[in-house]
């Protein structure tokens, strides 16, 4: 068993992080459809950003001022800025970041399962990455609801991989101060529940 860092270090050398677009790009499609549909002009951090796939996509945006990615893998940020000269990549502990400037959206896509503690991540973003009315917007496949991801620890051999509830994430936020709280599934298929997507506003 190793840790998620290593893991995905692991996957930037082996090309296995160009499967995170394909596999997961209905989903942030959705997320940022909603997240940004009437804001305006916004700032936008991605928290455990990858190869930056996320931060190239939205920057296109026109209503884009800046985009940030932030991941625990020098692999991942060495690549995502191998890739794009355009925008900021930052190697850091989502836990012990924090921007310089507040941003209006703070997106995540299958990350935050991957913390010891996730809802000290929340209550951090809430805190510190978020302006006042700013929206977190997060998506997971690995949930409780959603049986096939059950096995994924053991598949992937990761050391730290949380399997909660729809409630708890819930709970989660409006513990942690959201606002305007709203979750849905994306992409159910089957017995593949679905992505799901949780957000609300500082």
């Amino acid at each position: 068993m190793e840790s998620p860092i290593k893991v995905f270090s692991n996957w930037v050398l082996s090309g296995k992080d160009v499967g995170m677009e394909k596999n997961h790009y209905g989903s942030v499609k959705n997320m940022i459809e909603y997240s940004t549909k009437e804001i305006g002009k916004f700032s936008f951090l991605d928290a455990g950003c990858g190869n930056g796939w996320v931060i190239r996509n939205i920057s296109s945006n026109p209503n884009c001022e800046k985009a940030i990615g932030v991941d625990g893998s020098s692999n991942m940020i060495q690549k995502a800025k191998s890739l794009d000269n355009k925008n900021d990549y930052i190697c850091s502990d989502l836990l012990h970041w924090s921007p310089k400037n507040k941003a209006d959206i703070v997106h995540s896509m299958e990350v935050l399962y991957y913390f010891e503690n996730p809802e000290t991540v929340i209550k951090h973003i809430h805190n510190n990455w978020l302006k006042k009315g700013g929206r977190l917007i997060m998506g997971i496949d690995h949930y409780k609801e959603n049986k096939p991801s059950h096995k994924w620890k053991q598949e992937t051999s990761i050391t730290i991989m949380q399997l909660l509830p729809k409630q708890t994430w819930l709970d989660f936020f409006k513990k942690v101060g959201f606002n305007k709280i709203k979750s849905w599934y994306f992409g159910k298929d089957g017995i593949w529940n679905g992505t799901l997507i949780i957000t609300g506003t500082k």
